[in-house]
């Protein structure tokens, strides 16, 4: 747990913070005194410090000395609302993140649970030198991409034309299909494929994907306690007109969650939300868009050939982690979902061969969770042995 301060004079805030569990919280009105509270007696002792906003010259000397003297300290400026100015002033001058002036104990509780959680990142030495985290290619890994990928046009450049004189002879369209996805670090490139199916293919997708997406859980189910209304604050008054005790519905502890036209428990919600999550990637069964030409580069995975060009250009690897469409890559931001990005895009990967190849289905958290161990424990072998099984696993067995 991080030691926590207060600097400031507000006797409604400090009479706040006297009641956060578990936890003491040192006040002072005098930054110099913060100063000296927060220098750590340990090399691994934090401090988060709420900084109660004032004016603004002596704010910014507070924290601008608090910053001078202080490495480990993360401070949060309680403020109401602040003009674009002001809050590029105070973030100029040091402050990490902000908090309502009038904010509860259980957020003020709340944030400093979430940064206690946080501290070895937040914290870390390394974070001011290195800024952002971003994975990088090792030299290796990128030598062997260029003359894989640059050998493999040339040795496969007749198909390559065999297959767009085939596309054209069969629909109208380009040859290549191009859409944006999401690789290493959250990037987004166009990404290229030969088009295997008809050209409003895009456009059907989310009406498809409802009946036809072998990643959807099938038993998913809306919220139960959904229960519309016309207008957000009059929950209790639609239930009652509805024919209900709030009180039979709703617990003590429950907390309901009122929109514009629903009323929601927030665990119905909550649950709602990660099923959602769960279920990002979409993949069509017997997909009635693909043409005939389509089907055949499919099963033969031909329509990814082109990617060798991604890989040349550096938007990708040979072997790596499947780059994902921006509708699938949105929602997987959560921390657990961050290292799958923190690892190569590539043209083949773990979940091709482990499960695609031999015909099998994949829950969409086990592709997850494959992506995540490649982008942990890739190497030069392990990167031989995908690419070695990827010859026996060419061919899809799945009418996908």
């Amino acid at each position: 747990m991080i030691g926590v301060v207060y600097l400031g004079n507000n006797q409604k805030t400090q009479e706040r913070l006297k009641y956060i569990p578990g936890q003491l919280v040192r006040m002072t009105n005098a930054y110099k005194e913060a100063a000296q509270i927060c220098t750590p007696h340990v090399s691994n002792e934090h401090f988060l410090v709420f900084f109660e906003r004032n004016v603004r010259n002596e704010d910014i000397a507070a924290i601008t000395y608090l910053r001078k003297k202080c490495r480990s300290v993360y401070i949060v400026l309680m403020t109401d609302t602040m003009t674009d100015e002001e809050r590029n002033i105070y973030i100029k001058c040091g402050i990490n993140d902000t908090i309502q002036q009038e904010a509860s104990v259980t957020e003020m509780n709340k944030k400093i649970q979430f940064i206690s959680d946080r501290e070895n990142v937040l914290f870390s030495d390394e974070v001011p030198k290195r800024g952002i985290l971003k994975f990088q290619i090792p030299i290796w890994k990128r030598l062997f991409d260029i003359v894989v990928a640059t050998l493999s046009i040339i040795i496969l450049s007749p198909i390559f034309i065999i297959t767009a004189i085939a596309i054209k002879m069969e629909s109208k369209g380009p040859v290549l299909f191009k859409s944006k996805r999401v690789g290493t670090n959250y990037t987004i490139f166009d990404f290229l494929k030969f088009r295997s199916m008809y050209e409003d293919a895009e456009h059907q997708l989310m009406e498809l994907s409802k009946d036809h997406n072998q990643y959807k859980d099938q038993d998913a189910e809306e919220p139960k306690s959904t229960i519309p209304v016309s207008s957000g604050d009059q929950a209790e008054m639609a239930m009652m007109n509805m024919g209900m005790d709030s009180e039979m519905m709703i617990s003590d502890e429950e907390i309901m969650l009122v929109g514009d036209d629903f009323v929601v428990s927030e665990s119905d919600f909550n649950k709602k939300k990660e099923e959602e999550n769960d279920n990002v990637f979409i993949k069509i069964e017997n997909d009635p868009r693909v043409t005939k030409v389509g089907k055949f580069i499919r099963k033969y995975s031909i329509d990814e050939l082109p990617q060798l060009f991604n890989i040349l250009k550096g938007d990708m690897s040979i072997v790596g982690n499947r780059p994902l469409p921006l509708y699938e890559a949105e929602k997987l931001t959560a921390d657990s979902s961050i290292d799958r990005f923190m690892a190569p895009a590539g043209l083949t990967g773990l979940w091709q061969v482990e499960e695609r190849g031999r015909g099998g289905t994949m829950s969409a958290e086990e592709r997850k969770q494959l992506d995540i161990t490649y982008g942990q424990t890739f190497n030069f072998w392990l990167d031989m042995k995908i690419i070695l099984k990827t010859f026996t696993h060419f061919k899809q067995k799945g009418n996908v």
